[in-house]
């Protein structure tokens, strides 16, 4: 158990110098920079040499940033990501409540000569009864309502051996279910925000006007 009288850890969302990005400025004294392990860096740094996966997508990453920063969409990065890793064959694991936009994204896919297969979050269609949901907390209460599945999402794209898949619209949680089961390496090209547009950033720029709330800890320790 936890001692909580202890301190607070100070992390990087407690620093104002940021030295760390352009060495212009100092270190803080809790900077997690200046107290991780050699070894601990060494072995992170070595996984982005040679010719792995993972140093294949790191470089591909950097170029991307270093090329288009501030030029493409996120949608172009995406495509300049997957061609850069070799990538051929691309999951699109959907929300159902973005298909439409899904449709868009597999065909600029198909424009790039890629490969998409999309399997959307309601696949196999199963009540979420099922898995222990009272009809209480359904969103249309009294009827069928198919759970979302996403480790199926992700079981579907590892038998299809996709070289790389995308999230479209995941809710929070079913997101973190495909990514733990997606064999291929996932990014994501939107997150599902339906009060923000699903621009969930808006919520943190209108923190002192619109989104108060969000620092008023009655609120928050009502979620």
């Amino acid at each position: 158990m936890s001692d909580t009288s202890a301190e607070p850890q100070l992390t990087c969302s407690d620093c104002a110098q940021l030295n760390c990005n352009r060495r212009e400025t100092r270190f803080p004294t809790f900077c997690l920079t200046e107290s991780v392990d050699p070894g601990q860096l060494e072995n992170a740094v070595d996984l982005y040499r040679g010719d792995g996966l993972d140093a294949r997508i790191a470089r591909a990453a950097a170029e991307v940033e270093g090329l288009y920063y501030g030029k493409l969409t996120r949608v172009e990065e995406t495509v300049a990501f997957a061609r850069r890793i070799g990538a051929r064959k691309i999951g699109i694991a959907s929300c159902v409540g973005l298909i439409n936009e899904t449709k868009v994204f597999a065909q600029v896919l198909k424009l790039a000569g890629l490969e998409p297969f999309t399997v959307a979050c309601k696949i196999g269609s199963t009540d979420k009864n099922e898995i222990g949901i009272p009809d209480e907390l359904k969103i249309r209460r009294g009827g069928f309502e198919a759970m979302c599945n996403p480790a199926l999402q992700a079981t579907l794209m590892n038998e299809e051996k996709t070289d790389l898949n995308v999230i479209v619209g995941l809710c929070a949680g079913h997101d973190s279910l495909f990514i733990r089961h997606s064999e291929a390496p996932v990014t994501v090209l939107i997150v599902k925000d339906r009060v923000l547009c699903h621009n969930p950033v808006a919520a943190l720029h209108t923190v002192k006007s619109y989104t108060s709330r969000l620092l008023d800890k009655a609120h928050i320790d009502s979620l």
